[in-house]
């Protein structure tokens, strides 16, 4: 074959019919405003893959053995803009009031776990952010109100009884890996202040990689958002920046699931500019110090 200079002829029928299967395999929404860069990231999978006409690219995408492109296309449709720390009015309102109630509830009930979700976890560095607050958190809650369990030597991030579990889900395979190593550049780890490096890092080289305790707390796994079949029982879910890539309909269906896989009175967090206003009245939404959440709503009966 030869190799792909020229980009390939693409009609809009053509355009229609891929904007359609993306639809139907994760509830992406391509609109007027972004038909440009999914033409972009077409082009280059046409190239990626030698491909002379968007008719042999569609029915590679259809077939049995097209699986893998069609995970390799919607990687490409998917910008993994993540950071550690990011939207810290958010987090502070997770740390200082979210979590502060959720453990005092969990206490009262001598129910000693916490659940919580990253869906559209990216690289990892939310997931990892939230097991260092968690960690933080739990250990300040401690020191005041302490329990009359031995504590182990060395003392571990977790103190007993307590035990956290942090789901942390992706459609992009390749991102997922990059989290599951936990190696992050000086760059990457730039919002990380000095002792949260010392506690919860490791230098190696240039590169800093997660302490063995708390990438332990994380656990990564693939995930489509589209499916029925999602983590459930919650405390917290976090996805933030996802549902700007789904349509009023796909982002309704969304909340919905959310609202399922949340423990009663659990809570969501969505990006800074997202909101479920018009979307559901199944929440109650918590707006302060400029961070937003919202917290799930029993059905009255």
């Amino acid at each position: 074959m030869s190799t792909l200079t020229a980009q390939v002829p693409l009609t809009d029928p053509e355009l229609k019919l891929l904007q359609t299967l993306v639809y139907q395999e994760c509830g992406m929404f391509f609109d007027e405003r972004r038909t440009h860069f999914l033409r972009d990231r077409l082009q280059r999978r046409l190239k990626a893959c030698n491909m002379e006409s968007f008719y042999s690219y569609y029915r590679l995408l259809t077939s049995r053995e097209g699986k893998q492109e069609l995970v390799a296309l919607l990687e490409n449709l998917t910008v993994n803009e993540t950071s550690f720390f990011r939207i810290r009015p958010q987090l502070e309102l997770f740390q200082k009031v979210v979590l502060e109630e959720l453990l005092k509830r969990k206490q009262e009930r001598r129910d000693w776990s916490l659940r919580i979700w990253s869906a559209g976890c990216s690289t990892g560095q939310e997931p990892y952010t939230l097991a260092i607050l968690v960690c933080d958190a739990l250990a300040y809650y401690y020191l005041r109100n302490p329990l009359p369990f031995e504590m182990p030597t060395p003392k571990p991030l977790i103190p007993p009884p307590w035990k956290v579990e942090i789901l942390a889900s992706d459609i992009n395979y390749s991102a997922l890996l990059t989290a599951q190593q936990g190696v992050f550049s000086d760059a990457q780890m730039e919002t990380v202040d000095y002792t949260c490096r010392l506690r919860y890092f490791d230098k190696i080289g240039d590169k800093y990689s997660v302490k063995p305790a708390l990438k332990n707390l994380v656990q990564f796994d693939f995930h489509n958002l589209k499916t029925e079949f999602l983590p459930q029982r919650n405390d917290a879910i976090f996805c933030r920046n996802v549902m700007i890539y789904f349509d009023e309909p796909e982002q309704k269906r969304l909340v919905e699931k959310f609202h399922h896989c949340l423990n009663p009175d659990g809570y969501l967090f969505v990006g800074h500019a997202e909101s479920l206003f018009g979307l559901t009245t199944k929440y109650h939404m918590i707006h302060q110090n400029n961070g937003t959440v919202y917290q799930k709503l029993e059905a009255v009966k």
